[in-house]
């Protein structure tokens, strides 16, 4: 009987045992998780509230319950990043990779945390890691070889990326940066040679070749690339620019002007080669004067300009060289396109002026004064003509009122008086001539 009553307590303490044990043993094995997710999730909250520093200590609690879980150093790397504290936000980061390097952005935390650092050198670590990941961040590698000045690297870097997926502003502005400093532009000509080889048909190439070799004094060299790439790109409004000097200095005058005119006409040339080109024209038209109607073809191509009038500015280089008729040539067809253009009617009319065409000054003046009639200037072409006319009163009468309008030019004023006392010479009135010759005078000893 006492065995059976002990066997029997033994079974009952047996089963409250096992109760026990199935009260506890749940809330034993869930209590790490459930306070490691407490943690976690606190830290996320505080995150967001932009509390970094209980972030991250809400962090640490985690590291203690799962000292090597990368995603917990991600989110370290992140507090401290935010909080400014770079050091050890990237070893937050790298920590995270060593746990987890397949993760690419536990390597982009360390990127960011080493640029933020402006530590470009440790910041190449990660990105030639991402490039692994994805190719695109050669862009950022070249970056940060410009700013710790690896510039060999990055031209070889620039190239390549030139050549695989095309150029870019900003690849262009650093290359430009690399070659102003001299010693690497025979690498970038090696480089431009190679790349003519593989691609006879890419233009630009050519472009920059040519212009290096122009920087280094070699012309020559140059000129054998334009030569080459007239050849390969026929249609090559670039190479024409080139082609145009050869054949103007070697007399081959039609196939200079054919050229001439491909590059006048070609909206992909700037304005300042198509004027330079124009200019060299004019100097050989000077020499050529038979010629003249290709200079006149020409100039139609700038004819809508919008920053400079060709052919007024045709006129001015004739005009200084006194040659008359031909500035007045070239200042009548730029009145074609602006009549209002009150320079280029002063110089003409200085132009019928000094060829004595009195009558084509006083039409031209009396024209002008409708059109700016408070321009000084065009009343006293109108009145001289007019004396040279022997319109006296009509000469009088244009002086006086375009004296009433000059202003601070003792010039132009001792001018007016002398005509004021020509015309009234020829009015008889030599009272009235005396005291304008006597006032002409007088502004001449000032």
């Amino acid at each position: 009987m006492k065995k059976t009553v002990s066997f029997f307590l033994f079974l009952v303490l047996l089963c409250n045992s096992a109760l026990l044990l199935a009260q506890t043993e749940p809330e034993e094995i869930n209590s790490e998780p459930d306070k490691f997710e407490e943690h976690f999730y606190e830290s996320l909250k505080q995150k967001g509230i932009e509390n970094y520093d209980k972030a991250i200590t809400e962090l640490e609690y985690c590291l203690k319950l799962k000292p090597n879980d990368a995603t917990v150093y991600f989110e370290l790397g992140k507090n401290y990043l935010a909080s400014k504290k770079y050091d050890q936000s990237y070893t937050s980061f790298e920590k995270a990779t060593q746990i987890d390097p397949k993760n690419k952005w536990f390597w982009v935390g360390m990127y960011e945390a080493s640029y933020e650092a402006k530590n470009y050198t440790q910041a190449q670590i990660s990105v030639n890691k991402l490039i692994e990941f994805d190719p695109i961040y050669k862009e950022d590698l070249t970056s940060l070889y410009m700013n710790t000045q690896q510039f060999d690297k990055a031209l070889v870097l620039i190239n390549e990326l030139n050549e695989t997926i095309g150029k870019t502003t900003k690849r262009d502005n650093y290359k430009q940066q690399i070659l102003a400093q001299g010693q690497f532009k025979n690498t970038e000509i090696d480089n431009l040679i190679s790349q003519i080889d593989k691609n006879p048909k890419e233009e630009s190439n050519y472009i920059n070749l040519i212009r290096l070799y122009l920087e280094n004094g070699e012309a020559k060299k140059a000129f054998e690339i334009t030569k080459k790439m007239d050849i390969a790109i026929p249609n090559s409004a670039w190479a024409k620019v080139g082609m145009f000097k050869y054949y103007l200095d070697n007399g081959e005058n039609q196939k200079a002007i054919q050229s001439m005119n491909v590059v006048l006409s070609s909206p992909n040339i700037d304005a300042a080669v198509k004027h330079r080109t124009l200019n060299e024209f004019l100097n050989f038209v000077n020499k050529n004067p038979q010629y003249g109607a290709d200079l006149e073809k020409a100039i139609a191509y700038l004819e809508n300009d919008p920053n400079v009038n060709v052919a007024k500015e045709i006129g001015k280089y004739f005009h200084n060289k006194k040659q008359w008729d031909k500035a007045i040539h070239y200042y009548e067809l730029s009145l074609k396109n602006k009549v209002d253009d009150a320079e280029a009617n002063l110089l003409l009319l200085q132009g019928y002026v000094e060829t004595k065409q009195f009558d084509l000054v006083a039409k031209k003046a009396s024209a002008m004064v409708e059109l700016f009639p408070s321009q000084p200037q065009f009343y006293y072409y109108s009145g001289m003509a007019n004396n040279q006319l022997q319109q006296f009163k009509k000469a009088k009468e244009m002086l006086e009122i375009g004296l009433d309008y000059l202003v601070d030019d003792v010039k132009l004023e001792v001018n007016f008086n002398l005509q004021l006392a020509e015309a009234y010479n020829g009015l008889g009135d030599f009272k009235k001539k005396e005291q304008y010759f006597s006032k002409a005078n007088q502004l001449l000893k000032k």
